[in-house]
């Protein structure tokens, strides 16, 4: 039985009018290409779990959002990007309910992502789906705190863009 996919998705940043059914598809090719790979699948939070189902939520906010996420929930006083709530990959107890597991949430700041698309001279799109990608894999369980785990989560980024067709570059 092949792996149902179910991604919900919210924008609450008024200056962006996101087509969020395309990054819901743009998403889940991305999982997809992530659970493919042995060597990304047998490190991830999933591995030897049994499911039907995963779930995951993307909300597209602004950075005075992830601000206060980031101060309450994080103890760090700046707008960030990109934030994920990796409830799966961070509990010590996986909890899987009637073969549904749901990974967390990503919350990605829409004004940030115009910024940093601006300062590398890609395209808003191109880097909203670098982040999410970004995103997929902390709610995989990688992580990215030496700068060999992180070049290797940047390369698993181009690498799963490039198989759904957009050609990213880290500057």
């Amino acid at each position: 039985m092949a792996t149902k996919f179910h991604i919900f998705s919210e924008n609450i940043y008024p200056d962006w009018e996101l087509d969020e059914k395309k990054f819901i598809q743009l998403a889940k090719k991305i999982l997809k290409y992530y659970l493919s790979k042995p060597e990304v699948y047998e490190k991830s939070t999933l591995f030897e779990q049994n499911y039907g189902t995963i779930s995951f939520d993307i909300l597209y906010c602004d950075s005075l959002k992830t601000h206060e996420i980031n101060r309450e929930y994080r103890h760090k006083d700046y707008p960030a990007d990109i934030i994920t709530f990796a409830i799966f990959a961070d509990s010590d107890e996986k909890f899987v309910f009637d073969g549904e597991i749901n990974l967390g949430e990503i919350l990605i700041a829409l004004d940030k992502i115009k910024e940093e698309a601006l300062k590398k001279g890609v395209q808003d799109e191109e880097e909203l789906a670098f982040l999410i990608s970004h995103g997929i894999l902390h709610l995989l369980g990688f992580d990215h705190q030496t700068e060999e785990d992180y070049n290797f989560v940047v390369a698993l980024q181009i690498e799963a863009l490039q198989s759904i067709g957009i050609k990213y570059e880290q500057i």
